[in-house]
């Protein structure tokens, strides 16, 4: 490429190998097409290293009690996933036969199910409200249900999703595996991490990589912690106001309340409306008694389980989960205060003691 000055003063570039100038352009081009594609295919293997890590910093301040009580890592690990491995196969074994068979006994009852909603007093309000037949859109939803053809789809509907659980399966024991790996290295890649940094400025480093790391354990200890609370409640209001799968419905409480800020309110919506198609009053109590459990949850339990984590403000909580669940989905929603605490501590530790020292 050269450039030439005109006699009017602009100056003109030519080039003077175009043919190999436009095919070195070109390739760079296909090359980051085929490099945006591979991490595009790669996702599930990143997203899959990222719950194995998280998972290890959750592990980590277990493993880390054993060790102040002199015992090894090795064997403090062996011994916290040999009791995470016999709870979660103990709950596995508790859990799923039951699932599977409330699952198709809902299945089954869906024509009972829209019986009792067609006799209960919230048909006649909805019938009277909207001002439409609503017994022909029921009858409409009843036939689709149970038509041999419809039956068929959903049976082939009910064999990809045990398909997606399979698969579902295998990645989490890739999770688990990969995060017994990160859990053994952890000292040597917090180690390896401060390396990178020159050497004047790794004790800071160091002392930062483990205050980031057993915030973040914390939380997550928390969040299960937490979400355990939920899946009892809701068992137990299940079980106490007769309304139908008490534990699966648990299930999915404690599944959905890992989901920071919202997932209290989504699984409250969702178990309030499930709960009217059996009973109106007892919707009504569920929602009242599980909405108290909210506030005591958020004022009482809350304070006292992340009492170690970093206290993050709560405006940036809501702005890191919008942004977290937008990239990321699910995975970002479980990471994002985390991270917002670790960028908040980058921030108030590094950022702003070296901005308040320029004059």
């Amino acid at each position: 490429m050269t450039m030439m000055e005109r006699g009017d003063g602009t100056v003109a570039t030519t080039v003077r190998r175009p043919f190999a100038t436009g095919f070195a352009a070109t390739l760079g081009g296909l090359l980051a097409i085929a490099l945006g594609a591979a991490v595009s295919n790669l996702s599930t293997v990143f997203v899959s290293i990222a719950f194995a890590l998280f998972a290890a910093l959750g592990l980590d301040p277990l493993v880390r009690r054993l060790e102040a009580r002199r015992v090894s890592r090795g064997w403090s690990i062996a011994a916290v996933y040999s009791a995470f491995a016999l709870v979660l196969t103990g709950v596995l074994l508790l859990v799923v036969p039951t699932v599977v068979s409330q699952i198709t006994q809902f299945v089954g009852d869906v024509p009972k199910l829209i019986d009792r909603f067609e006799s209960s007093a919230t048909y006649d309000w909805l019938q009277k409200a909207l001002g439409t037949d609503l017994e022909h859109v029921v009858n409409e939803v009843e036939s689709y249900l149970t038509h041999p053809d419809r039956v068929s789809v959903i049976g082939r509907g009910l064999l990809q999703a045990g398909g997606t659980v399979l698969a579902g399966v295998s990645g989490m024991i890739v999770v688990l595996v990969l995060s017994l790996y990160f859990l053994a290295s952890l000292p040597a890649i917090k180690a390896g991490l401060t390396r990178v940094f020159p050497a004047r400025s790794r004790t800071t480093v160091a002392a930062l990589t483990e205050q980031i790391a057993s915030s973040v354990g914390a939380y997550l200890a928390g969040m299960v912690v937490l979400a355990f609370c939920n899946a009892v409640v809701a068992f137990i209001l299940h079980a106490a106001l007769g309304l139908p799968f008490p534990l699966l419905m648990a299930v999915v409480a404690f599944c959905i309340t890992l989901i920071p800020l919202v997932g209290s309110v989504v699984y409250w919506c969702v178990a309030t409306v499930v709960a009217l198609f059996t009973s109106p009053l007892a919707a009504l109590l569920f929602a009242c008694i599980y909405l108290v459990y909210m506030q005591l949850e958020a004022y009482l339990l809350t304070p006292r389980v992340m009492h170690r984590a970093i206290a993050v403000p709560g405006a940036l909580v809501v702005i890191g989960a919008l942004v977290g669940g937008t990239l990321l989905g699910l995975l970002g929603a479980l990471v994002a205060v985390p991270v917002t605490a670790a960028l908040l501590l980058i921030a108030k530790q590094i950022l702003l003691p070296r901005q308040d020292a320029k004059v």
